[in-house]
């Protein structure tokens, strides 16, 4: 079974093959990039104001199911993510550590520091084709904000955008970084989409805020990671692939960190106010702090 599970995560030969190429990679153009995002922010906009004309009492429109079923697919989706990229990056460091051993290179620093002249094609590559992919499927959860909440998620809109666009990059310029980014993001990602499944089904959610709290632990991992990457740049002769890439993405991640970071404060802040309020005023709160999650995920 696991030997089975290896050669279709791992060993299969359109995952040992694989070549980010534009003409051979769906979405792989930067055309392709813009126009997606630009899609997704236009499409978002006139949802939202097709609502506010059409549907004037503000009212959430019932979506069924079909967010928990969302919720289950992604949780599934990033399990098979981290798991592929996992072994696959296990079957990298086992083919190439005869070559490491002359460049006094560790699998640790590989992991972070993608040597000079890496090419995006290989079994790490090919699962973060898949993820790069797979970030056009959590757009959807932005869709579910406007419907449900009636209100515009400029916080979403942005987080969302620059994901994709960070996914783009990794792959574009062969960034140094990403396979532990990876497997951080969909690890977190599995647990947070399980958890909304969870909840979505009316079983008992947390009594914390649990999707905001594990997006602080993946974006102050990410931040210890970006560290070490700069300082394998610096140390290492030579440096680090893609650095550029990296540098842009490093600007982004900190934009991302700031935001949560103020939803964060906001979330615990309302929080302990709602413990210390009365029943109307608890009330009045509650719909805030549910706000600020949403805006968080």
């Amino acid at each position: 079974m696991v030997e089975r599970l290896t050669y279709y995560l791992s060993e299969h030969p359109s995952i040992i093959n694989f070549r980010w190429s534009h003409t051979h990679s769906w979405g792989s153009t930067w055309s392709f990039l813009f126009t997606a995002i630009s899609s997704y922010v236009g499409l978002t906009l006139f949802l939202h104001l097709t609502l506010l004309l059409l549907l004037r009492h503000r009212r959430p429109v019932p979506l069924g199911p079909v967010p928990a079923l969302h919720s289950l697919s992604m949780a599934l989706i990033s399990a098979t993510i981290f798991t592929g990229i996992l072994f696959s990056a296990a079957a990298e460091i086992r083919d190439t550590r005869w070559f490491w051993r002359r460049s006094k290179t560790t699998p640790f620093q590989w992991l972070l520091c993608f040597p000079l002249g890496t090419r995006p094609s290989g079994r790490v590559f090919f699962w973060s084709y898949i993820f790069y992919l797979s970030r056009f499927l959590h757009t959807l959860r932005t869709y579910f904000t406007v419907l449900r909440r009636r209100k515009l998620p400029l916080s979403q809109l942005f987080n969302h955008s620059i994901l994709i666009c960070m996914s783009f990059l990794w792959l574009e310029f062969s960034q140094s970084f990403q396979v532990l980014a990876i497997l951080l993001t969909t690890s977190v990602y599995s647990v947070v989409y399980g958890y909304r499944f969870w909840t979505a089904i009316g079983l008992p959610s947390a009594c914390f805020p649990f999707v905001l709290n594990c997006q602080m632990v993946l974006l102050g991992a990410n931040l210890l990671c970006h560290v070490g990457v700069l300082l394998l740049h610096l140390i290492k002769g030579g440096g680090c692939n893609g650095i550029g890439a990296w540098v842009f993405n490093s600007v982004l991640n900190t934009a991302i960190l700031l935001l949560f970071l103020n939803f964060y404060v906001k979330s615990m802040h309302l929080g302990r106010r709602k413990r210390k309020g009365g029943d109307h005023f608890n009330a009045m709160v509650e719909a805030r702090v549910d706000e600020v999650k949403e805006k968080g995920s």
